[in-house]
């Protein structure tokens, strides 16, 4: 069976891929625990800066940028720039992780990019024009 130089290639790239994470896996210890509290501490920061409609979507075999993805909305822009900002502060204290965010100049929508835990923060009315929780659900899926 003669292969193309296409084929060849794409086999020692996933091969090399499979080195690496399986070096990866071994060295790096369990990233349940620590991902399962980042996840707790974003909901509970959320929750008591009276976030609005939070949910939580589990992104495990849907994407390989993080375990979850939390959106929530905030009455107005002042509102959601400062729980984002409070969200932020708190990751830092609690758990000495720096986040990077986006959005915090207009206050329309809020990224804030945590590594295992990618948050959204919207105003209601972006937050509907966006609809991403139509994207990343599955019909069956419930919020958290």
């Amino acid at each position: 069976m003669a292969r193309h130089k296409e084929d060849i290639v794409l086999i020692e790239r996933v091969e090399v891929a499979e080195k690496a994470a399986t070096g990866a896996a071994k060295a790096a210890p369990k990233a349940g625990k620590p991902a399962a509290k980042l996840l707790d501490l974003v909901l509970q920061s959320l929750d008591s800066d009276k976030g609005e409609d939070v949910i939580s979507i589990a992104l495990a075999g849907k994407s390989e940028m993080a375990d979850h993805m939390v959106i929530a909305s905030g009455r107005s822009s002042r509102q959601v720039v400062s729980m984002a900002e409070k969200l932020s502060e708190r990751l830092k204290a609690e758990l000495g992780r720096h986040c990077r965010m986006e959005g915090k100049e207009t206050g329309d929508w809020v990224l804030i990019d945590c590594g295992d835990v990618v948050v959204h923060i919207f105003r209601p009315e972006v937050r509907e024009f966006y609809q991403l929780e139509k994207m990343w659900l599955n019909p069956g899926d419930k919020s958290a």
